[in-house]
C-alpha cells in the first residue's frame, strides 16, 4: 500500500534538472512522509528502491549519493525480510521515507523477534572477509548520517535511517 501526500502529483517539471519539490516545501520545516506496507518478499524490494530513488531526485541528491543510500535501505529491508520476519507472507515490512528540506529519513519497521545489534560481527575481521554475508549493518552505518535501532516490547525491529543533503 503506498501513502504519499496530495502534492506529490503537481510536482513542477523543470526540463534541464528533472521533477523539483514544490518551493513551498523548502520554506517549511515540516515533514512530508510516504509510506510503503510491504508482504515479507524480496522481490518487492525493488518497489521500495524505487520510490527512494525518485525521492533522492525529488530532494536534488546526486547520483552517488542516491547509489549508497539505495544499498543501505535495500540491506535494511532485506534484513527485515529475511532475518527479521523470516519470509513469511503474513508478516509485514513498512518502509516510510521523510522528506525534510535538508534531509531524507528512512524507517524500515519489521514484525519479528528484534535482535542484539551488538552480537553482529564485524566484516571487517580478518575470519569475515570472505563471508558472503553479514555486511548489511556496516553498508547502512556507512552510507548514512545518522543509523539507530529500537526494539519495541511488542516485537520486531525498527531501523531508522537520516541521510542529510550537503551543504
Amino acid at each position: 500500500m503506498l501513502r504519499s501526500w496530495p502534492e506529490l502529483a503537481v510536482l513542477r517539471r523543470n526540463p534541464r534538472s528533472g521533477p523539483q519539490l514544490p518551493v513551498e516545501w523548502m520554506k517549511t520545516n515540516q515533514a512530508r512522509t510516504v509510506t510503503l506496507d510491504i508482504a515479507s518478499r524480496v522481490e518487492l524490494i525493488d518497489l521500495v528502491q524505487t520510490v527512494l530513488s525518485h525521492l533522492c531526485g525529488l530532494l536534488g541528491f546526486d547520483e552517488e549519493a542516491t547509489h549508497y543510500m539505495s544499498v543501505a535501505v535495500r540491506e535494511s529491508v532485506v534484513n527485515a525480510v529475511r532475518h527479521g520476519n523470516k519470509m513469511e507472507d503474513s508478516k509485514r515490512v513498512a518502509v516510510a521515507f521523510s522528506v525534510q528540506r535538508d534531509s531524507l529519513g528512512v524507517e524500515v519497521r519489521d514484525e519479528g523477534a528484534g535482535f542484539d545489534p551488538s552480537t553482529v560481527e564485524d566484516p571487517r575481521a580478518e575470519a569475515n572477509l570472505l563471508k558472503a554475508a553479514g555486511r548489511g549493518i556496516f553498508f547502512m552505518r556507512s552510507f548514512m548520517d545518522a543509523v539507530s535501532f529500537e526494539f519495541p516490547t511488542k516485537g520486531g525491529t525498527i531501523v531508522r535511517m537520516v541521510k542529510r543533503l550537503p551543504s
